[in-house]
């Protein structure tokens, strides 16, 4: 059986199934994927959050619908740092990353095509939690090693010691459970 931890996100009530991820801490999963009605309400409150950006860049891949929306809500372009390299991406940047969910070394690629869309723009940082800020760094290095300049970074959700951040926008905080 398993257990869930309530929220509201966006004005909407949503259980998230708890994991371990070690033998002392559990975390509560956001998992976006298929949620249509939580990633179109809750895009529209961030964008309420977020100064002025010319482009949208998030990492591969539970962030990748939040992107999406926020491109089709805002018209902006959005952008996705790969977590593989691609046969079509010319010359590309490469920046390792460790996160919570993953729990090994993983790299995120931009393409030369993607690197030029950046390139002089105020760039939009969107990923769905934000916990020990490992991809965040790491989307932070690819975009100013594209040259572009980080509007703000921001999350549906701050989880742990994330929410005590300030240079953040997020709309709920996630607690961890420690055990």
């Amino acid at each position: 059986m398993s257990e869930y931890y309530k929220m509201k996100i966006a004005g909407l009530d949503r259980e998230l199934e708890m994991f371990s991820v070690s033998d002392k801490l559990d975390i509560a999963a956001f998992i976006i994927f298929g949620d249509v009605e939580l990633t179109v309400a809750g895009v529209a409150e961030l964008l309420k959050k977020v100064p002025d950006f010319d482009v949208i860049i998030t990492p591969e891949a539970k962030s990748i619908p939040i992107a999406y929306e926020a491109a089709r809500q805002s018209g902006k372009p959005y952008i996705v740092a790969r977590k593989g390299l691609k046969v079509y991406m010319r010359n590309p940047l490469d920046v390792k990353v460790t996160s919570i969910t993953t729990q090994h070394e993983q790299h995120l690629y931009l393409g030369e095509t993607e690197v030029e869309k950046i390139k002089g723009k105020r760039v939009l940082i969107i990923d769905d939690v934000i916990s020990t800020g490992e991809s965040l760094s790491a989307i932070r290095k690819l975009v100013s090693e594209a040259g572009g300049i980080e509007a703000a970074s921001a999350a549906f959700l701050a989880e742990g010691d994330a929410a005590e951040r300030d240079d953040i926008i997020f709309l709920e905080k996630l607690p961890l459970f420690f055990r």
